[in-house]
């Protein structure tokens, strides 16, 4: 499991940010955490799953990608602020995301 310090939470952010702001060719000034990705500018799933390739090398995560569905399904990511908190679920958890619902 990945290990969560109180820079993480900012990494990520700034990461997720940063590829949104590059992806979809928005100011980077003009995201918060409660943009929406779909309907304020104009991201998708796919983007998602590059994100999470994109974390799982910054720090090292051993996830499937079948884990993460099936937690999206039940939670699913709308705003930034949510995708952010959900990696960070990810990154803290790993494959163990699941029995969090436990």
């Amino acid at each position: 499991m990945g290990q969560i310090t109180e820079n993480t939470r900012q990494e990520v952010k700034d990461t997720v940010f940063q590829f949104f702001s590059e992806e979809c060719e928005v100011d980077i000034q003009s995201l918060h955490e409660g943009t929406d990705i779909i309907n304020d500018i104009n991201g998708d799933s796919l983007m998602f799953l590059e994100l999470i390739e994109i974390f799982k090398k910054k720090y090292n995560l051993n996830i499937e990608l079948k884990i993460i569905g099936k937690y999206a399904v039940k939670h699913p990511v709308r705003t930034l602020g949510e995708l952010i908190n959900t990696q960070m679920l990810i990154i803290e958890h790993e494959n163990d995301i699941l029995d969090l619902e436990k």
